[in-house]
């Protein structure tokens, strides 16, 4: 339910509004991470200014993907440009995303886990089925990096991020910048 420029946060059970305007980059292992978003329900202005809140954080970032859960906003939405350009950005709202073909094991990054690239295995190719910002329905086929974007960011909206996917090796050799995140994350929520 959105109202007022204010997004009620479908996660808790008490609603919880969620100021748009106050999004920021989550980090690892903020609660809004761990769990699968709520689906948008609709497409108004209150979405539009989150998508454009979003693409202002993912740019700041330097990223080249960003799901809705890592600006704080518990919604299956997320966003690419795999130039890193405003004008390269793609909205996917409400996506599928069914793997293809073969596995392959790449070094990946996340925005929402900083300091840390391992390998991740992923499906080489990728079917997205996504509504656009206009409400259209569409589906594309992605390859390549824009397949691992496609399946990275939809991890997130279903609670997911690259430490879920780390091996017991990764976890142990990133256990220094995994335990500083955890601190920081404990650090932000003293009141």
């Amino acid at each position: 339910m959105i109202e007022d420029g204010l997004q009620y946060s479908p996660r808790c059970e008490k609603r919880e509004m969620i100021d748009i305007a106050k999004c920021q980059i989550t980090h690892y292992p903020a609660e809004v991470l761990a769990g699968r978003a709520k689906p948008v329900e609709k497409i108004d202005d209150n979405i539009l200014r989150l998508v454009e809140k979003m693409k202002d954080i993912m740019l700041e970032n330097k990223g080249v993907g960003l799901a809705a859960p890592q600006a704080g906003v518990p919604l299956r939405l997320f966003i690419i440009s795999l130039d890193g350009t405003r004008e390269n950005i793609k909205v996917f709202i409400n996506p599928i995303v069914t793997p293809l073909g073969e596995l392959d094991t790449f070094d990946e990054g996340c925005l929402s886990v900083p300091g840390i690239f391992t390998k991740i295995k992923r499906y080489k190719r990728c079917k997205v089925t996504a509504t656009d910002l206009d409400g259209k329905l569409f589906i594309e086929e992605g390859e390549g990096l824009y397949s691992r974007a496609l399946q990275h960011e939809f991890d997130h909206i279903e609670g997911v991020t690259i430490v879920s996917r780390m091996g017991e090796a990764a976890k142990i050799a990133h256990r220094r910048q995994l335990k500083k995140l955890t601190q920081q994350h404990e650090e932000k929520q003293k009141p």
